[in-house]
């Protein structure tokens, strides 16, 4: 889409506890900050699921094994806030959802399980995170530090895979991740 082909009047601005309804079936949008600042998840009482967005992280389908799947936070930049995205999960949990969509990739069940792998891999990056000094070396130690994280909760998943593929596969998000972490120290250094 062009900007010249922009139109405002067909932009809806949410609102938490918006209700819309699609052919008939309500949604109901609710502010999930932690993620982005402006990140709403849409409850679909109806499926008893949540349309996550990033806030309740991504799983690769390359990772699920008899455990079923397995899912890590994102913190990429520019507005990653810890103690928010805590505030979020709880948030959604507390309407006891049956299922996750997420945005990356795909629907997911089991969800107390994977909130107890998604908040356990978040404390271990925010702890990781402030135990860094500022120089030049953070990035590099983020990205190895972040890697040993995954591959730590990967292995007790259950997964075979070698670490160099997990390496190749969580690449790009695993740097984007260390950015969005670095963001997040110096705005708290500031």
């Amino acid at each position: 889409m062009t900007w010249s082909a922009y139109r405002p009047e067909r932009v809806l601005r949410t609102s938490d506890g918006m209700l819309l309804a699609l052919a008939g079936r309500p949604l109901q949008f609710v502010d999930t900050p932690g993620h982005a600042r402006h990140h709403h998840c849409i409850w679909d009482a109806r499926s008893r699921g949540f349309f996550t967005g990033d806030t309740f992280g991504l799983s690769y389908r390359e990772f699920d094994t008899a455990k079923g799947a397995w899912l890590m936070p994102t913190t990429t930049p520019v507005q990653f806030e810890p103690e928010p995205l805590r505030r979020s999960i709880r948030r959604m949990l507390a309407y006891a959802p049956e299922c996750l969509y997420l945005t990356h990739y795909g629907r997911a069940a089991e969800v107390p399980r994977l909130a107890d792998v998604l908040l356990s891999q978040l404390d271990a990056m925010v702890a990781l995170a402030r135990s860094l000094p500022d120089d030049a070396q953070r990035h590099g130690a983020l990205m190895e530090g972040l890697l040993a994280i995954h591959l730590t909760s990967l292995h007790a998943h259950g997964c075979t895979l070698s670490n160099a593929r997990v390496r190749e596969l969580l690449a790009l998000d695993n740097e984007l991740n260390a950015q969005g972490l670095a963001v997040w120290l110096n705005r708290r250094r500031r």
